[in-house]
């Protein structure tokens, strides 16, 4: 009886030690999830580790300590669908269908990451704004590689934080949710998207946090990819109008008692909400035990606005660079940006290596072995994540445009040209961070070899 007991006993011990074995090994084969998070007009300067002192940002700055900091690393354009087109795309904004906020609706040529991720096996999803395709286009997120999408696809829509109304888009099907307690403003210019200032009680942000938490607890046990597209900071506004006080947030929060304009106290606290919520969502991962089988990118689709009564310069939101949103200097390009990954990422580290929104495309799919589009204008960066610099591939030069605007980067010279029939201004960013200083005349070779990069390119 004692030997059956002792033999059972070591076949229930030995199962269990199988199944663990499987599952270690399930989780070491398993590739990566990713998630991409990335607030809405927030700036170089807005966050604590590149310098801001007075708006608190504990959780972004613990990510920058755990993770690598890109500090050289640009946003696919200086306004925020054009930006996104470039992340989504691969393509820079020279070869994108527009650089600038004018509409555009996703057709059947285009490639997204997303797609290309969801053939490599991941489930698929976002958060936020959208703006690549109202309903009924065929632009709507799950017609181009999203299994789930639940926020904005109206752009438009996406400048208002207390929307009578959201979009879900799941299971083939996209369906507008109604918001409670958000009642329409009787105004017809408002075109029936503002809920009137007394009744505003469902805050947008804090919905789109939610859905992105639950669709990490939901898909955690396979490998996924996620969007998070908040659209805060941005400002409170609507074809130009301001809105309520422009920066509209639930509550003021920690700021409520500075001797700030109202307009200041809710960019700092739109600011400090978005940064608890990444927190949120660095603790669920630890929660769920996959924090060192995700690659978080956290970042900005432009530099910081000077909108709906909030000043850029009240924070020092663009830091130490010249300009901010619709400029194609540093400040309205050059984001804050980290990635994150324990155990595979080395904490403390930094590159100064120029990358851009167009490199996401190449990385994402050499992380997960997704097909590389034949047509893209990206270098993956995983091999400097990876802490391998001596694998990174060297690039010539990194293109941003926005309507008649262009701006090179090659190595540490950067050219812009305001205009066609402008002369090309060059800066030396490696001391001259803040393009003060017009070095063109001095260096006439390397800005005829930014012209002709800017000239490969004609709209």
């Amino acid at each position: 009886m004692h030997v059956l007991t002792s033999r059972l006993m070591v076949v229930v011990l030995s199962l269990v030690l199988v199944g663990v074995i499987n599952s270690l090994q399930a989780e070491e084969t398993r590739p990566p999830n990713i998630i991409w998070i990335m607030p809405d007009d927030l700036g170089y300067g807005d966050v604590g580790y590149l310098g801001q002192k007075q708006v608190k940002t504990p959780h972004i700055d613990r990510l920058a300590s755990e993770g690598m900091r890109l500090d050289s690393f640009y946003a696919g354009n200086t306004v925020c669908r054009p930006s996104r087109l470039v992340l989504w795309t691969g393509l820079h904004s020279g070869h994108t269908a527009i650089n600038s906020n004018r509409p555009y609706v996703f057709s059947d040529t285009d490639v997204t990451v997303a797609s290309r991720l969801k053939e490599a096996g991941y489930t698929t999803g976002g958060v936020g704004k959208w703006a690549m395709g109202n309903p009924g286009t065929g632009g709507e997120p799950i017609h181009h590689g999203f299994d789930f999408w639940y926020g904005y696809l109206d752009q438009s829509e996406a400048h208002n934080f207390y929307p009578t109304h959201l979009y879900r888009c799941a299971d083939g099907e996209v369906n507008q949710e109604e918001l409670p307690g958000n009642v329409l403003l009787d105004d017809p210019k408002a075109r029936g998207r503002v809920a009137k200032p007394e009744h505003r009680d469902t805050y947008s942000h804090d919905l789109l946090t939610e859905e992105a938490l639950g669709f990490i607890r939901d898909n955690h046990e396979k490998p996924f990819a996620l969007h998070v597209h908040w659209t805060i900071p941005h400002t409170n506004n609507e074809g130009g109008r301001v809105l309520g006080d422009g920066m509209e947030v639930p509550d003021y929060g920690q700021y409520k008692d500075q001797d700030w304009p109202n307009t200041e106290k809710g960019f700092a606290a739109m600011v400090s909400r978005m940064d608890g919520d990444v927190g949120r969502i660095i603790d669920l991962l630890k929660e769920l035990k996959i924090e060192q089988n995700t690659l978080v990118i956290f970042t900005s689709d432009n530099g910081p606005h000077n909108e709906g009564g909030h000043k850029h310069t009240f924070f020092n939101s663009n830091g130490p660079l010249r300009g901010f949103k619709r400029d194609v200097y540093e400040g309205g390009i050059r984001v804050p940006t980290i990635a994150y990954w324990p155990g595979t990422i080395q904490p403390g580290t930094k590159s100064d290596t120029p990358f851009t929104f167009y490199d996401y495309m190449a990385t994402a799919c050499d992380l997960t072995g997704a097909k590389i589009p034949e047509k893209t204008d990206g270098i993956s960066f995983l091999p400097t994540l990876l802490g391998k610099s001596e694998q990174q591939t060297a690039r010539e030069a990194i293109y941003s445009s926005y309507e008649k605007k262009q701006a090179v980067r090659m190595g540490q010279w950067k050219g812009v040209r305001l205009a066609p029939n402008r002369l090309i201004e060059l800066y030396d960013l490696s001391t001259d961070i803040g393009e003060e200083d017009d070095v063109a005349e001095d260096h006439p070779e390397i800005v005829r070899r930014i012209a002709q990069e800017m000239e490969k390119v004609t709209r």
